[in-house]
């Protein structure tokens, strides 16, 4: 028997992502059973007071054991925890050594969502993939910038250190468990059970791109909005530097540091979400939206497109609007 423990953590808490955990694992033995094979799961939640309260009071849930009682698991999963992120280690401060005592034993454990900084700050992902909401991307690097988050990805995997994305991309990595676990003749079964997409790999279609604007470096917000608002014109580096009379190298250094991306990523980032704008609400044909954007060589948007969306501007166009458009 497989034993998995679902950690119930004091705080804000994503009832979703226990509940949801909870059931799919506890129906995969009636999913064998009625395959005629023998149960594989022994499922619990596991906390570290008997009551915990939820969403100030609202729901309370009352885990099977505390984690004292739980000598070995397997799998330990980490459910998002919302709100201060330091402030939610700090309450939860207890977990930390059984789960690191249970990984030296050979535990895969796995976090949903913003439960990657729970999981971050045990130190079992460092150096290693990790996957987060993507809201919260810039935030987690600023804190773990020794692990290297992956924030276009549904799910990470390394050293049976396992993450999924942001918020009900938590069945996808639920369903990949389920599989290595259990085959992919029940995780097969249990996607078409549940209506969940399987073998889905990126959230790249779902970002916003936004900015990482929460830096102190006055100058290079000034050039942020800059590019922003002139995102349809050919902007260059050295114009930049030279417009905020910026030394190129130093101007260079400081963008990166401040906003995570080169300054000409951050231009193609925001050509791409203004493009993206377009794509869901206007009637505009492909090519229209590309020179909008500034773009004239429609090749290279294509491809930067695909790359920083997952999808080809047809398909997202397609998935996102229901405007009858041209192509």
């Amino acid at each position: 028997m497989k034993h998995i423990s679902i950690l119930v953590p004091r705080g804000h808490t994503s009832l979703v992502n226990i509940e949801g955990s909870h059931q799919i694992f506890s129906e995969l033995n009636v999913f064998l059973n009625e395959l005629g094979r023998a149960p594989m799961f022994t499922v619990q939640l596991v906390g570290i007071e008997k009551g915990t309260s939820q969403r100030n009071g609202l729901f309370t849930i009352a885990p099977h054991v505390l984690i004292r009682d739980v000598k070995k698991t397997d799998l330990i999963v980490i459910p998002s925890v919302h709100g201060d992120q330091k402030q939610a280690m700090e309450m939860n401060a207890e977990f930390i050594p059984w789960i690191k005592s249970q990984y030296a034993q050979g535990a895969s454990v796995a976090s949903l969502c913003l439960g990657a900084f729970f999981l971050a700050s045990t130190g079992l992902l460092d150096d290693k993939p990790c996957a987060t909401h993507w809201k919260m991307a810039s935030a987690f690097r600023q804190m773990f910038p020794q692990v290297n988050l992956m924030d276009n990805k549904i799910i990470t995997e390394k050293d049976r250190i396992y993450t999924s994305g942001g918020a009900y991309s938590y069945l996808n990595l639920i369903l990949y468990l389920v599989e290595r676990m259990a085959g992919r003749d029940i995780a097969v079964l249990a996607s078409k059970s549940y209506a969940i997409d399987i073998d889905r790999q990126s959230q790249s279609p779902f970002i916003i791109f936004e900015g990482q604007k929460s830096h102190q470096d006055e100058p290079i917000k000034q050039v942020q909005a800059f590019i922003e608002g002139n995102y349809q014109d050919r902007i260059t580096v050295d114009k930049l530097s030279h417009q905020f009379a910026l030394g190129r190298r130093s101007f260079e250094r400081r963008f990166k540091k401040a906003t995570g991306n080169t300054v000409m990523e951050y231009i193609q980032r925001i050509k791409i979400e203004a493009a993206k704008r377009d794509f869901e609400t206007s009637g505009k044909n492909i090519n229209e939206v590309i020179y909008d954007v500034g773009y004239t060589d429609t090749k290279a948007f294509r491809t930067i497109f695909k790359k920083i969306t997952g999808l080809t501007p047809v398909e997202y166009r397609n998935k996102y609007n229901k405007l009858e458009v041209t192509v």
